[in-house]
């Protein structure tokens, strides 16, 4: 199995992070990660504003958000290039508990194969249902609704082609793409519990986030952002 570390390599204070995942995931890689900040990089993708499909998504794309998509697309295309079967993409902030790292990994091999896409939350947000398989306390499933986060997931090689052929335009983050499998045809799958977590580091994040938004624009974002929750909600995952 390969493992693919998402990193920007001017971020120094998270070289710690990834030299122990270098030790940790199995035949594992750097890969420069894209700053969609850059205004010569935001000239190479087609960014819409929310509009691509349904529902509609609610706010505009941000730089770091843009970079984190683009960041995605070319592990994806990593994996199609390289030609296996599978590859573990995991972000810099990754962090493993060494008592389920053995587990996860000998559970992530068995189903390591082109069509599966396999998320490993850092949060245990999804109920646990249709199980596949287990491997000590970790369960394989399959979510009704999919949650968010790119933390770390295994993608198999025609789970990336068919994600890179319906991403060449973007309109929302990276993670609320994944959540839409009636538009990509991609089934997602969760591990959890997984022992994983996210390292937190000074201004954390791939979003800049305003601060100085009044409370009737915040609680406007609010309501937008729990109407969408529900429209996702009515496209459940089934097998």
């Amino acid at each position: 199995m390969h493992s693919l570390i998402i990193h920007m390599s001017e971020s120094t204070a998270r070289r710690e992070t990834v030299e122990r995942l270098l030790t940790d995931l199995p035949g594992a890689e750097v890969l420069e990660a894209v700053d969609g900040r850059l205004p010569e990089v935001q000239a190479t993708v087609d960014v819409r504003p929310g509009t691509l499909f349904k529902p509609r998504y609610p706010f505009p794309i941000a730089g770091g958000e843009i970079g984190c998509f683009l960041s995605h697309r070319k592990a994806w295309q990593r994996i199609v290039d390289a030609g296996w079967d599978a590859a573990l993409i995991v972000e810099d902030d990754l962090e493993i508990d060494p008592a389920r790292r053995d587990a996860l990994l000998r559970l992530l091999e068995r189903h390591a194969d082109p069509e599966r896409f396999i998320r490993i939350p850092p949060k245990d947000r999804e109920p646990v249902t249709q199980v596949s398989d287990r491997e000590d306390a970790l369960t394989l499933f399959t979510p009704r609704r999919i949650g968010l986060q790119t933390t770390a997931q295994l993608v198999g090689r025609a789970a990336a082609k068919r994600l890179l052929s319906c991403t060449e335009q973007i309109d929302r983050p990276v993670d609320s793409f994944l959540q839409m499998h009636w538009v990509s045809g991609q089934t997602i799958e969760t591990i959890l519990p997984n022992g994983c977590s996210e390292k937190v580091f000074p201004s954390a994040g791939s979003t800049v986030q305003s601060k100085s938004r009044s409370l009737g624009q915040k609680l406007r974002a609010e309501v937008l952002r729990a109407r969408y929750r529900r429209a996702i909600a009515k496209h459940p995952q089934t097998t």
